[in-house]
């Protein structure tokens, strides 16, 4: 993580509604999070690549 990150998109002008769904894409499976209160607003991770929530310590 960079220490000093800044956003890439705008500022939320409205209420954002995040959701996270495995989904498939090109025939392999990925973590889909996404603001659906936006456009274009989502990021994929292929999931061999993501770790399990009650893994995580």
């Amino acid at each position: 993580m960079a220490p000093e990150a800044k956003s890439a998109g705008r500022p939320l002008e409205a209420s954002s509604d995040v959701v996270a769904a495995i989904d498939e894409i090109d025939g392999r499976s990925h973590l889909v999070i996404a603001d659906i209160a936006r456009d274009d607003a989502w990021i994929a991770m292929s999931t061999p690549g993501t770790v399990a929530l009650n893994e995580y310590r």
